[in-house]
């Protein structure tokens, strides 16, 4: 377990965050005045950012054309049908 004073977490938050989340260490006390105030883990089961691929999947249809003129983004955005001349 390591303990790290309050100046020091401020300072090295990404750093003693990498180290938990790696698994370099399982837990690290933040103290104040000497005394344990907090603790930095790891949370069980965290999806990592390769797991966040597809999360839409099957909510949205992707048109043939994604170019829109600025008419039809207006219309969509306003909840409308297309312009005929779209």
């Amino acid at each position: 377990m390591t303990t790290v004073n309050m100046l020091e977490a401020k300072n090295s938050l990404s750093r003693l965050v990498e180290r938990v989340a790696s698994g370099q260490d399982a837990e690290i006390v933040i103290a104040r005045h000497g005394k344990p105030a907090a603790r930095l883990v790891p949370i069980q089961g965290a999806a990592g950012a390769g797991q966040r691929l597809g999360v839409a999947r099957g909510r949205f249809v992707v048109p043939d054309s994604i170019d829109l003129s600025a008419a039809e983004a207006a219309a969509l955005v306003d909840g409308l049908p297309p312009p005929a001349d779209a």
